[in-house]
């Protein structure tokens, strides 16, 4: 089945889930969620420190395991959730949701991950989650103010952590 994700290069080549992390189709253990923030304008260089700016931000899911666990299985989970998932606008009423190499979103300057916390969602889970919220999130209903990428990370981060993202990444959307 083709994915509805749309796929983004940068052209530099190539805890409280609600899975089961059993094992099985998805590799077991706890997957790392972290939020990738980037300025949007060098203006944030000065807003920042005063708790604002004007951010994108994306979900990375990371598989940790020790060395001693890196069987072909665990390699594979590492390369499955080596993605960035974001939401964008565009013109057309299909998904706005995309996905990157992580922390080399094009357009943007990547400024810092935040770890959000850890799910036991296995990876096919968290992909079929992602592939739900692509259908939600479509293109032509972006809105920097009520429904832009960082409600989008907001919502699959509640959804994998129980947590929200921090309130400075969409601070300036909330005043708006």
């Amino acid at each position: 089945m083709p994915s509805i994700l749309s796929r983004c290069t940068s052209g530099k080549g190539k805890g409280k889930g609600k899975g089961t992390g059993n094992g099985r189709g998805g590799g077991s253990g706890r997957t790392h969620i972290y939020l990738n923030v980037y300025d949007l304008t060098p203006v944030n260089n000065y807003l920042y420190w005063f708790g604002l700016g004007v951010f994108h931000s994306g979900i990375e899911a990371k598989k940790m395991c020790s060395v001693n666990m890196l069987s072909r299985e665990h390699l594979l989970s590492l390369v499955v959730h080596g993605m960035e998932y974001g939401f964008g606008a565009h013109d057309y009423p299909t998904s706005g949701v995309f996905e990157v190499e992580p922390k080399s979103c094009p357009g943007f300057i990547f400024r810092r991950s935040v770890w959000l916390g850890m799910t036991d969602v296995p990876r096919s889970e968290f992909r079929l989650f992602i592939e739900d919220m692509a259908g939600k999130y479509h293109g032509d209903t972006y809105h920097l103010i009520i429904k832009n990428c960082n409600h989008f990370t907001d919502e699959v981060s509640r959804h994998m952590t129980g947590q929200p993202i921090p309130g400075w990444v969409n601070r300036l959307a909330r005043l708006g």
